[in-house]
């Protein structure tokens, strides 16, 4: 509405220039006029032609636009270059906190493989401890089995041993109580036996 407004200004200026024009003209220039009927048509850049002031308010009325256009595009552009600026600043950020994120993470599954070896090398040697442990508690115990064992095998012999001395003084006893009673007299024989019963207990130990 604006550029046809402006249009129609330009045409109606360019109109009554060529009537004040004529009206103001003297009667010689009237004559001229008379005297060459047949003039030259006028150009298109004409002040009188209404096409140059159609042109003319049309460049201004571009002239006019153009700073606020262009600085609308320059401000649409500012703002996505803006809003391209944040994307691209929180995309950083975002892989730098992955980054992080990541690096935290082998951390500690370094720390844990670390922790892991240790307990697996404690557990190792609490393991190897133990056996020495039961090892020497077990040689011990066998040693102190057959301790046991050689002890009560020298007991039974040393009791075997008494059984036969006294079953063999018995015998002897029997067999000297025989002899005499079939060789010596009853005095004789009881002097025999009070010597042989004196001198027992010395043939014991």
């Amino acid at each position: 509405m604006f550029l046809i407004s402006v249009a129609q200004a330009a045409e109606t200026a360019a109109t009554a220039a060529p009537t004040a024009a004529t009206t103001a003209a003297t009667p010689a220039a009237t004559a001229a006029v008379a005297a060459h009927p047949a003039a030259p048509a006028e150009g298109f850049l004409s002040l009188h032609s209404p096409e140059t002031w159609v042109a003319l308010a049309f460049v201004l009325v571009v002239l006019l636009l153009a700073k606020p256009v262009f600085r609308g595009i320059a401000a649409a552009l500012d703002t996505r270059g803006e809003k391209i600026r944040a994307r691209i600043e929180e995309a950083e950020r975002l892989r730098a906190e992955a980054q992080e994120t990541l690096a935290a993470y082998q951390k500690k599954q370094r720390d844990a493989m670390k922790e892991a070896e240790a307990i697996v090398a404690h557990a190792k040697a609490e393991s190897q401890r133990f056996a020495a442990k039961a090892a020497a508690e077990l040689d011990e115990l066998l040693a102190r089995r057959e301790q046991q064992a050689v002890d009560r095998i020298a007991q039974a012999e040393a009791e075997a041993m008494r059984d036969v001395r006294n079953l063999a003084v018995d015998i002897a006893m029997k067999a000297t109580r025989q002899l005499i009673a079939e060789t010596l007299s009853a005095a004789q024989a009881s002097a025999l036996v009070d010597a042989a019963i004196a001198d027992l207990p010395n043939r014991l130990h």
